[in-house]
């Protein structure tokens, strides 16, 4: 039963709602226009604001189900930690997100999924409530300054696990921390590239 979980999270995961909606609004690959990714930075910037808004709430949303009501249905079945279980889950479904299964791997960079992952841990471990508002807050302040998605998403993942330090988090917290603030660095290679040449795209707001 475990195993069966793990593995739905990272189909869950693995569902690229960017490419469902651009497929199904426009008739467009969305791999094919803007930054190339499928996920929520490039959707709003391909699709629009209302759309890109979408696209991260359901890949925020796919990282709350695994970690809450999936990982529920495998708790008897679990016979360690409850927060490791749930980890677990977590990981499968933002490794889903990045390397999906239904795009020959490549998926998005894993922060809206990142995101709901946290924020379903939240729901038993108090404390992560408040990491997850100050690692927010930090993506937004960075934003604001910088104008850069990509900027703030970097700055954000690299103050997770000092946040998780500073709140004296459990091992498995802290650990889990740093994979993602990993993954979320490696996942903007090329952005970071871009903003060392000035090449990085500015995000704007109007109206599509």
């Amino acid at each position: 039963m475990v195993l069966a979980g793990i593995i739905i999270s990272y189909l869950l995961g693995s569902i690229p709602t960017a490419y469902i909606l651009g497929r199904a609004l426009k008739g467009i690959d969305i791999r094919k226009f803007g930054s190339g990714n499928v996920g929520a930075t490039n959707a709003f910037r391909v699709l629009g604001p209302t759309w890109g808004i979408i696209v991260l709430i359901l890949d925020i949303l796919k990282g709350v189900i695994s970690v809450t009501v999936l990982a529920n249905y495998s708790l008897g079945y679990w016979n360690d930690s409850e927060t490791v279980l749930r980890i677990i889950f977590g990981l499968a479904c933002i490794c889903g997100h990045n390397w999906t299964l239904f795009l020959r791997l490549r998926g998005g960079k894993g922060v809206a999924t990142t995101i709901g992952v946290l924020a379903g841990l939240g729901t038993t471990v108090v404390e992560l409530r408040l990491i997850l508002f100050l690692v927010i807050l930090v993506w937004l302040i960075s934003f604001l300054i910088l104008r850069i998605v990509s900027a703030a998403s970097v700055l954000s993942a690299l103050a997770m696990p000092l946040f998780m330090f500073i709140f004296r988090q459990p091992k498995e917290l802290l650990i889990l921390s740093i994979i993602l603030s990993i993954f979320i660095i490696l996942r903007h290679k090329k952005n970071l590239l871009g903003i060392l040449h000035s090449k990085e795209y500015h995000l704007k707001f109007k109206r599509h």
